[in-house]
């Protein structure tokens, strides 16, 4: 498939240090890192979300949620992984997403449709951590708020996979909701 660098986007989900080798690590995440600059070099507009907690986030077990602490705002494990590497000429936004509440889209409390719009995006190609969670939500939040088609690079995400198969099952839920799947 061939990119259209001014109307393709790419969406790089959450793909932080908490969940490369963090708190909330998914297995084999790291290996995505050149997946994921390759596809840096074929587009010149980018999307990077970003979890962003307080420290007290209601989403940590410490106040009765269902995760350790993670990706809590000005730490290490916030920070997107330092292998991504952004090129010259990239047209780069972030979204940061779940300061006060739960949030697994990237466009829950963001201005990401905006942003696209704005961006004038028709195709928008989504990627990075976890394909069971925040990937899956975001990509459902994308058929609905996002006018273009959805992509899903199948070879630039990973799953948590509590339960065996979680991730297959996040996809064939996409898939059915309208996402096209792709890898190249």
């Amino acid at each position: 498939m061939k990119t259209n660098r001014k109307t393709d986007v790419l969406l790089i989900v959450d793909f932080q240090n908490d969940f490369i080798t963090g708190s909330l690590a998914v297995a084999e995440s790291e290996n995505l890192v050149p997946v994921i600059n390759r596809y840096m070099g074929m587009f010149r507009k980018v999307v990077v979300s970003r979890d962003r907690h307080k420290p007290d986030h209601p989403s940590f077990v410490e106040q009765g949620g269902q995760w350790p602490a993670h990706c809590v705002d000005s730490t290490f494990g916030m920070e997107i992984h330092s292998g991504i590497e952004y090129l010259d000429g990239i047209q780069v936004a972030l979204v940061d997403k779940g300061w006060d509440e739960e949030a697994y889209s990237a466009f829950d409390g963001t201005n990401l449709a905006n942003l696209l719009y704005d961006m004038d995006a028709e195709r928008l190609f989504i990627c990075g951590l976890a394909t069971d969670y925040c990937v899956k939500a975001t990509v459902l939040d994308a058929l609905e708020e996002f006018e273009g088609v959805v992509y899903l690079l199948t070879n630039a995400i990973a799953a948590v996979n509590i339960n065996p198969g979680d991730g297959d099952k996040a996809i064939e839920e996409m898939v059915k909701a309208g996402a096209e799947l792709t890898a190249f």
